[in-house]
């Protein structure tokens, strides 16, 4: 067997493959780095569970053997606006009414609980966490859900769900078993990056009662847009900030704090505030699931 060169995504660069890419490149000299990726994946069979090709996390790939000098991409073609920004960027809305909401949730009324990714109310969605969300607005990439909440039409609440990220060390302990051995399964893992009770509601119990309405459907929603389910949900909560009481209140189960060391620490140093790790299994095998054959 050849040697491994890189480890990407979970998955081992050997010899044999980049051999493969530079045959690939040379074969097709008048392809861009997009029509390259392309043939790669479906060479390689590298989808998505709803059949798309991984044409980013390909893209990544060649990108990294190419820094590294083991293939040779031809020249960019195109170069895109800033991700960055411009996901931050959010449109304007038309006016909604902000009048206080201080009642039970029993005088609330019927809820409406909307999915918006890609649908009426997404620009409302992405404008409430921009302006009243502390980590602001980020449009997301992979596989993702946006919730909308209204009652009597007036916006009170935003849920996004996001893949679970890639390495958690609580979350092993929670599997129990490394990364490496549920790694192709990270899909299953639902991850609430972001939660937001509109500051004009004072509704005792509201946070914990949306979170048990979720945790009812976001598989089956997932399930008819990614074509699998979730078996898992996630979340963290920042220490300094909050207490976790809504997910306490849900029968989340806390599995300690972070280290708060963030993506971007590069010496095993604190560089972010200290997280508590919530998790809420949909099912009591989950962890079967998780680490069930690809």
């Amino acid at each position: 067997m050849s040697k491994v060169l890189l480890s990407f995504r979970g998955r081992q660069i050997r010899e044999s493959d980049v051999n493969f890419l530079q045959e690939l490149i040379a074969a097709n000299p008048g392809l861009s780095r997009r029509g390259l990726s392309a043939k790669v994946c479906q060479a390689w069979n590298w989808v998505q569970p709803n059949g798309q090709l991984r044409d980013m996390v390909c893209r990544g790939l060649m990108l990294a053997l190419h820094r590294a000098g083991h293939i040779e991409l031809p020249a960019k073609r195109y170069c895109p606006p800033n991700n960055a920004i411009t996901h931050r960027r959010v449109r304007q809305v038309e006016p909604y009414d902000t009048t206080p909401i201080e009642i039970s949730l029993e005088s609330l009324g019927p809820l409406e609980v909307r999915l918006v990714r890609r649908a009426e109310g997404e620009k409302l969605f992405a404008h409430l966490l921009s302006r009243y969300h502390y980590l602001g607005y980020s449009r997301p990439v992979g596989e993702h859900l946006k919730y909308l909440v209204l009652a009597a039409a007036r916006p009170i609440a935003c849920l996004a769900w996001n893949s679970g990220p890639l390495q958690l060390k609580l979350r092993d302990g929670l599997v129990g078993a490394p990364r490496q051995a549920y790694a192709h399964n990270l899909h299953l893992i639902a991850y609430n990056s972001r939660y937001l009770i509109a500051p004009w509601v004072k509704v005792p119990h509201l946070a914990s009662h949306l979170l048990g309405r979720i945790a009812r459907r976001i598989s089956a929603d997932w399930q008819e847009l990614y074509e699998h389910p979730i078996w898992l949900l996630e979340s963290f909560v920042d220490i300094e900030r909050f207490k976790g009481t809504c997910y306490r209140a849900a029968n989340w189960q806390c599995l300690g704090p972070s280290r708060g060391r963030g993506t971007k620490s590069t010496r095993n140093q604190k560089n972010t505030s200290i997280k508590e790790l919530w998790v809420y299994p949909l099912s009591p095998n989950f962890r079967q699931q998780l680490l069930a054959p690809s």
